[in-house]
This record gives structure tokens, C-alpha cells and sequence, in this order.
């Protein structure tokens, strides 16, 4: 990463990823040129954010305008599930987040990553990129008014070019789709609907179905979005029965008395939207020269409203290491080593939890004893706790902070790299036997840690964003 450049990074992509990669960076001094295919505000679903995004967008220096914005603020949600039904409360934590209308949070993002520095272009698409011994060295960009043009001198890459995968897709042949969440999606807008009892203010309702899951989330304007998730071939057989996608959306709606009951006084208001196709990962997440943030390298599933908050820990992280390579105070294969790590380790504890979830075996206790297992709030499944377990590291890895406390602390990933492998070794052992559908996630857990440099470097974002060396490294606690 030496010699003249025009600028050291270009980002590919405007959405939440990529806007916060470049904005971040920028404000450490980075030269970044940011382009994307669309003209903003452009609709996008995705709406639920969690408390690690308001961590990660402070850091860049956002929060406080998107507070006076006007969204939504989020203390947490509740949920049925089966027989079951929890509350997530993180008021009770000192943290919340927001509900956003994603077309004027997007933009806002992509604005403030203009005005912390970043050289940023709509409308133009990134057709495809030249590689030298295995590392991007130009891209050819196709703007919508102009003649197509090459984009060379940069020093890294940041690919968060969302489900387009430049890529994972295009270029690499990375990226698979997740068998066991063969999900689609379908939802529209209501005015004046009512949340459950109880919920946390602002907080997101999720209901579950013999066939699937509702959601609803409240929005600005007495607005709320209002979906439903089931499998694809549930879908595609249900969908022969009926004129028009509408049709059976507002089927569906009626055929879930908890959610009937939300909307007596409710007006309805359109379009119906129609998402599938959208759990996936890349076998790698970053390699000479590039990374691949947010949807650009994996989409996990609606259910936990993993998506911005994966996107967002991503970008952080990919910039951290790329300041810190610039800066000459790592090298980049430790950067991409410690990335590669942080963003799979999130990524992974939340595919463990929503696989489960969509099983539907362990209940409501069995969902919490997993987190504790999950957050390293407790030595394994089988640790001879008979107490109730509460949902306290439920609400903390929905909320992603666990993740953020993670980057930043290395005795906690050494901790928790043990227990993961462990909680989810302890359920195959356990459930295949009765439960045929018993999701493999050996696919997961797979090269989560590269090399153990990797967990020798920490997360910091003051006095400056970058990656931080530990002298030493916490012994692994005895089994």
C-alpha cells in the first residue's frame, strides 16, 4: 500500500456499510471516493436499528442529528413466539436506537460521509474490477449520463455493493445461499396501528405463525411497517390461490388474530413489497486489498433486525483496520485477519440464535440459556445452572452490543470462541437425533479465526479509530 495515488480508498456502494466506511475514514484523513448506482433518497426496507448502531454512528459523528431527525426512538420490542412471549427492554440498559424511514436515513448517511471529507458520486454503477497477483487495482464505472470510465490509484477497496455483490458475486464466486433460511418476505404500510401490551416505547412486535412470523414496526407519522416471513415454497404454493400479491397480503394479515387485533383502528396504506432469496455468505470477507462490508459479504434474516447492525460493525471495523494499515501501525494482513475474525464471530453468534428460533425447539428458556452461552455470560449448556435464565443476554446480542463489546475487549473473544463452538456442538449432539431438520452450522464455524494474531488486536475508536495491539493475551479459561 505505497507509491502516488489519486485517493487511498474507494468505496463502492452508498447504503448504511458503506457510507459510514467512507465517512469514517475520511474523518481520519483518508483520501476516499465513494460511488453509487443510485440517486438518493431511494426506498430500501430495513427499518429496525439496533442500540450498536447508535455506538457506531456516534463514532462517526451522526448520532445527535438522527436523535433531532425525528425517527423513531427504540427502547426494545416484544415477542410471541410459539407459547411463549418476552420483552426486550434496553431503556433498562442505558442504550436505545431507532425505527427510520431507511430512504432519509440512507441519505443522511451518505451525506454526512460527503461532508466529513468523502468525494461521493450517485448514478454511477461499477461494472467490473481489474485484479494485479490477486489485488483490485482499477474499476470500470458506467455513470447513467455519460460514457463508461476506469477508476485506478486507489490503495484499498472497499466492496458494499449490498445483495449486487461486485465481488463475492461477480468476480470471486464466494458468496452461497443459506440453506436452512430459505425465507421470503412480504409487507406493507398501515397508519394508526396499536403495539402489544407492554411493549417498550417505540418498540418493535414480533408474532409468530404456525407458517411463519409477523413483524411490526412503528415509523414517524403514526406509520408503521407491518410484514410477514415464511419459507419460499410455503409461499409459492399459497400464492397460486390468489389475483394479486395485495390479495394475499392483506389474507395473511387477517388470518393472525394478534395482528388483526393491532390494526382494528388502523388505515391501511400500500404498496405491497415482496423480498426473497436474502440469506447468504461469502466463504471470505476480505483479502488483498478489499473488504466486503454489510450485504456485500452476508445477509443473515429479518428476524433480528441483524441487517444495518451488521452492516454498520463491518464498516467500522473495515475502516479501523484500513486507518491503522494507513497509518503504518499494523500490517495489512493483521487488518484483514482481525476483520475477517470480528465480523464472522458477529455474524455467526446471530446465525446461531435465529436458526434456533426458526426451529422451534428449545422455547423461551431455551432461547435464553443459549445467549448466556453465546454473550460468554455462562461456561455451557450443560453448566449445572437450574436457576430461571432471564433474557438479559438475549436483549444484549439482539442489540448488538455484544458484538461492539467483543471488538473491544480480547479476554471476552477468547472467552467466547470456546462457547460457541461448544453451545452449538452441544446442540447437534443433542437435537439431531429428534429434530431432522436440525441446521448443520459447521459451515459457520469454519475459518472464524484465520490466525491467532488476529485476537491480538482490539477495536478502539478514540482518541482514534483504528486497531489497537494487546501485549497480552488472556490464557483461555480451563474447560
Amino acid at each position: 500500500m505505497s507509491g502516488n495515488t489519486q485517493h487511498d480508498v474507494l468505496v463502492i456502494g452508498g447504503g448504511p456499510a458503506g457510507s459510514a466506511a467512507a465517512a469514517a475514514l475520511a474523518r481520519e484523513g483518508l483520501k476516499v471516493r465513494l460511488v453509487e448506482r443510485a440517486h438518493f433518497p431511494r426506498y430500501h426496507i430495513g427499518e429496525s436499528l439496533t442500540p450498536s448502531c447508535r455506538t457506531v454512528l456516534g463514532a462517526i459523528g451522526i448520532a445527535e442529528a438522527l436523535d433531532t431527525h425525528g425517527f423513531v426512538l427504540k427502547y426494545g420490542g416484544a415477542i410471541r413466539w410459539d407459547d411463549d412471549a418476552w420483552f426486550f427492554d434496553w431503556g433498562q440498559m442505558g442504550v436505545n436506537s431507532w425505527q427510520v424511514d431507511r430512504a432519509e436515513f440512507d441519505q443522511l448517511l451518505l451525506d454526512h460521509a460527503r461532508a466529513s471529507g468523502a468525494d461521493v458520486t450517485m448514478g454511477v454503477t461499477a461494472r467490473s474490477v481489474s485484479f494485479e497477483q490477486g489485488r483490485p487495482t482499477a474499476v470500470t464505472c458506467v455513470p447513467d449520463d455519460g460514457e463508461p470510465y476506469v477508476i485506478d490509484g486507489f490503495r484499498y477497496l472497499i466492496d458494499a455493493t449490498g445483495r449486487a455483490g461486485l465481488l463475492s458475486v461477480r468476480h470471486l464466486d464466494i458468496r452461497h445461499p443459506e440453506p436452512t433460511l430459505r425465507n421470503i418476505a412480504i409487507w406493507s404500510y398501515w397508519r394508526g396501528a396499536a403495539a402489544l401490551p407492554d411493549t417498550p416505547k417505540g418498540g418493535i412486535n414480533i408474532i409468530s405463525s404456525p407458517a411463519g412470523w409477523y413483524w411490526i414496526i412503528p415509523l414517524a407519522g403514526d406509520r408503521a411497517s407491518i410484514g410477514f416471513v415464511t419459507r419460499k415454497d410455503w409461499f409459492a404454493e399459497r400464492r397460486q390461490a390468489f389475483e394479486s400479491a395485495d390479495a394475499m397480503y392483506r389474507a395473511l394479515i387477517d388470518e393472525s388474530s394478534a395482528v388483526r387485533a393491532l390494526l382494528d383502528d388502523a388505515e391501511y396504506l400500500g404498496p405491497v413489497r415482496v423480498e426473497t432469496d436474502y440469506s447468504y455468505a461469502a466463504e471470505q470477507f476480505c483479502g488483498p486489498g478489499y473488504m466486503l462490508v454489510g450485504d456485500a459479504a452476508c445477509f443473515l434474516d429479518p428476524l433480528l433486525s441483524t441487517g444495518v447492525h451488521l452492516a454498520l460493525y463491518s464498516a467500522i471495523n473495515a475502516a479501523a483496520g484500513i486507518a491503522s494499515v494507513h497509518r503504518g501501525e499494523v500490517t495489512e494482513e493483521a487488518a484483514n485477519n482481525y476483520f475477517e475474525y470480528a465480523f464472522r464471530r458477529g455474524y455467526t453468534r446471530l446465525f446461531a440464535l435465529v436458526s434456533v428460533m426458526y426451529q422451534r425447539y428449545l422455547g423461551k428458556d431455551g432461547f435464553f440459556r443459549l445467549s448466556d452461552v453465546l454473550a460468554g455470560a455462562t461456561s455451557g449448556m450443560g453448566d449445572g445452572n437450574l436457576d430461571p435464565p432471564s433474557s438479559e443476554s438475549f436483549a444484549e446480542i439482539i442489540s448488538g452490543l455484544s458484538d461492539l463489546r467483543e471488538a473491544g475487549d480480547a479476554s471476552t473473544r477468547v472467552l467466547t470462541e470456546r462457547l460457541l463452538g461448544e453451545a452449538l456442538g452441544a446442540q447437534r449432539q443433542a437435537m439431531a437425533a429428534s429434530n431432522p431438520r436440525m441446521p448443520d452450522f459447521s459451515s459457520v464455524l469454519e475459518n472464524p479465526l484465520r490466525d491467532a494474531e488476529s485476537v491480538q488486536y482490539r477495536l478502539v475508536t478514540a482518541p482514534r479509530l483504528g486497531l489497537e495491539r494487546i501485549t497480552t493475551v488472556p490464557a483461555e479459561p480451563a474447560a
